[in-house]
């Protein structure tokens, strides 16, 4: 019989990324370039002159580009999803009456 060898994945339990961009920041840019496709066909159908919409679109996908790759770099990979729940939690529960308590026993 012949012996198989197979290649190890050194990849396996690792975050998908792309020149830099980590997991879900792909993804933010992917719909980030959809938006701005379909922003520039919005302008050009209102006939608006084609540099304008390019001038427009092109600002607006570089501070894309550049806004997420910074969250990319500041925050990794589960870091952005940690900050805005963390923005959640409120800082104090304040209770006026003993109700909740009273009922907390039963």
């Amino acid at each position: 019989m012949t012996e198989l060898t197979y290649g190890i994945n050194k990849g396996i339990n690792r975050p998908i990324e792309f020149r830099g961009l980590k997991a879900q920041y792909i993804y933010y840019l992917a719909i980030g370039l959809a938006i701005l496709l379909v922003d520039f066909a919005i302008m050009y159908i209102c006939k608006l002159p084609v540099y304008l919409c390019v001038a427009v679109v092109g600002l607006a996908g570089s501070g894309l580009f550049f806004g997420v790759y910074r969250y990319s770099h500041k925050y990794g990979e589960h870091g952005l999803m940690k900050a805005i729940s963390f923005r959640q939690v409120p800082a104090a529960i304040k209770c006026r009456t003993r109700k909740l308590f009273k009922r907390l026993g039963k």
